[in-house]
């Protein structure tokens, strides 16, 4: 039980964050929701669609490499941020904060979210699934700065959608959230208290 209210918890401070902070003042990070922003405006389709079938395939690749135990939580996780996303994006509202308060309070929520779910042994159904394939093939690859790598990565590909100012808020954005997962990792390591 503790387990599925964790990887409950996670998604929900990362569905929020992305429905109502992210998407809404078109703050790109690099993770999946971000590239399906960059999907979106090139196809002209609703981002819902990209983000849905993103999620889906990088699933299907949690259970090819990293093993049933992972994947259950991330059927779960990922239930959760389908149903989450989806329903919170129709809602159309965002958080009424200045930008580089927008930019602080998702990427520490995000960041949160993404600590949780990894805890839980469960992905956020992102390219965590990524960093997490890569640490499991070499437990010295860190898996938040290598989140942070990928995301710097999908940020370049939205320079040409949003523009030089959601690129640089999205490294920002990524920054911190690394920064959170990062310091949360280490902080409960130490403690003997993390599970992933």
């Amino acid at each position: 039980m503790k387990r599925i209210l964790t990887i409950f918890l996670g998604n929900l401070l990362i569905t929020g964050a992305y429905a109502f902070i992210t998407v809404p003042n078109a703050i790109i990070n690099g993770g999946v929701t971000s590239f399906s922003m960059v999907l979106g405006q090139v196809c002209r389709m609703d981002v819902s669609i990209f983000v849905n079938l993103l999620t889906v395939f990088l699933l299907l690749v949690c259970l090819i490499f990293l093993g049933k135990e992972f994947f259950a939580g991330s059927v779960l996780s990922c239930a959760c941020y389908l149903s989450m996303f989806t329903f919170f994006h129709s809602l159309n509202l965002s958080l009424s904060l200045p930008l580089p308060a927008c930019v602080i309070l998702a990427g520490f929520l995000v960041g949160t979210g993404y600590y949780l779910c990894i805890r839980a042994k469960s992905t956020a159904i992102s390219f965590d699934i990524i960093a997490l394939i890569l640490n499991k093939k070499n437990p010295k690859v860190n898996i938040a700065c290598t989140m942070g790598i990928i995301n710097v990565a999908v940020l370049l590909t939205g320079f040409a959608v949003f523009g030089l100012l959601s690129v640089l808020c999205g490294i920002i954005f990524t920054a911190i959230q690394t920064l959170t997962l990062n310091v949360l990792q280490n902080h409960f390591t130490a403690q003997g208290t993390y599970e992933g």
